[in-house]
């Protein structure tokens, strides 16, 4: 069959670009012109991984055997995430409970594929990360996106779940904090929605691949809710991104539905990976990784403090993650134009909201405060100057 032939599946048809990806993409165009592009699109720290954890990678790369592990991951290194449960949140978490994944985006994908059948109808809030609602498109769910707003710091609320629940609904994904917005649902509040899941017999994902970076020390849905499933990663706390290293925590009766599943679908995690982020739990690591949380928090007050300036309205402070979401009406540009013009003429490259949905889409875009403060200064005073020559 030759290319032109080549039929290809309406799954693959119906997904959308990645904006954040393809910004990134026309920014290192720009960039091979010879030009600085201020990043500030993807949500990749700029630390990397702590240095106990560099130093074990380059003692594993001597020669080490690095054979498949089990398809669960590492038995230390699930015994170390439960540990980590206890030491930063208080919660006792059975080891046996947790998988680990090639990155959280496997760990989304194996539970999707354990949970879904075609024509669940599921529910996840708008704005939200795109891929979550792919994960689940993808295996024949019935997503609706259920729109937010600043009143309910663009998160769900059990009002909204209430509002949208049917008799089909098979369950909710809730990312907190979130991507694009940086904002967390009340632990009281996602409470309530867990308990209103569990009491209809439906499951609830929990993303909180932001967490430990939340201010102040958020609880885990754990605490609450024990037979939610949560995904978790090492990518955004422990500055791991491509390492591809995440994992869950699940019911019980739904850890050997996910081996068989692993098995099939990647055989296990990255051997070398597993083996150097157990250095991530030793408390010179965590020391390290607490250090970064407090200057992304300083990097936000840099940011908020810089857009407060400008025709750019921050509708809701963030409070978890590294971004900051906000309002471009007053520009007289949409989210799209905005963007495009910004990394065109300015050299600055920032995601706009049709990433993340359809509820504001046109209006905001999310800056991602992983780079460094330079980087950040630097951005907004092109940006500044950027909105100066609008008419």
């Amino acid at each position: 069959m030759g290319p032109e032939a080549m039929r290809f599946s309406r799954r693959a048809q119906e997904i959308t670009p990645f904006l954040a990806m393809e910004f990134g993409k026309q920014a290192a165009l720009i960039e091979a012109r010879g030009h600085h592009v201020v990043q500030l699109n993807l949500g990749e720290p700029d630390f990397g991984a702590p240095p106990a954890v560099l130093a074990a990678l380059e003692r594993l790369s001597r020669g080490t055997r690095l054979p498949y592990t089990s398809a669960l991951g590492l038995a230390e290194l699930r015994e170390a995430i439960a540990g980590f449960y206890r030491h930063a949140h208080g919660v006792e978490v059975d080891a046996g409970r947790i998988v680990v994944t090639a990155g959280a985006s496997a760990a989304l994908l194996l539970v999707t594929a354990a949970l879904v059948d075609p024509g669940d109808h599921v529910l996840v809030g708008d704005p939200s990360y795109p891929c979550n609602r792919r994960f689940l498109s993808g295996f024949g769910a019935q997503v609706e996106l259920i729109p937010t707003d600043a009143a309910s710091r663009f998160q769900l609320d059990l009002a909204a779940v209430q509002r949208h629940w049917r008799e089909d609904t098979r369950g909710l994904l809730v990312a907190t904090p979130s991507n694009p917005t940086g904002t967390s649902v009340p632990p009281e509040e996602l409470a309530a929605i867990c308990r209103w899941a569990h009491e209809h017999d439906a499951w609830r994902i929990v993303d909180e691949i932001y967490l430990n970076l939340a201010d102040g020390h958020a609880p885990t849905v754990l605490a609450g809710d024990p037979g939610a499933i949560v995904v978790n990663s090492f990518s955004k706390y422990f500055g791991m991104t491509g390492w591809r290293l995440g994992w869950c925590v699940l019911p019980p009766q739904m850890v050997p539905v996910m081996e068989r599943l692993a098995q099939n679908y990647y055989i296990c995690p990255s051997t070398i990976a597993q083996h150097a982020a157990l250095a991530c739990f030793q408390p010179g690591s965590l020391a390290v990784c607490e250090q970064r949380r407090a200057e992304f928090q300083a990097r936000r007050a840099l940011v908020l403090e810089g857009l407060a300036g400008l025709p750019l309205d921050v509708p809701v402070a963030p409070d978890g993650a590294f971004y900051v979401y906000f309002d471009v009406t007053r520009t007289g540009l949409d989210a799209m134009q905005f963007c495009r013009r910004l990394l065109d003429e300015a050299h600055v490259a920032l995601t706009p909201g049709h990433d993340f949905g359809v509820a504001g889409a046109q209006r905001y875009v999310r800056l991602s405060c992983a780079a460094s403060r330079e980087e950040l200064s630097e951005g907004l005073r092109r940006l500044s100057a950027f909105i100066s020559r609008l008419p």
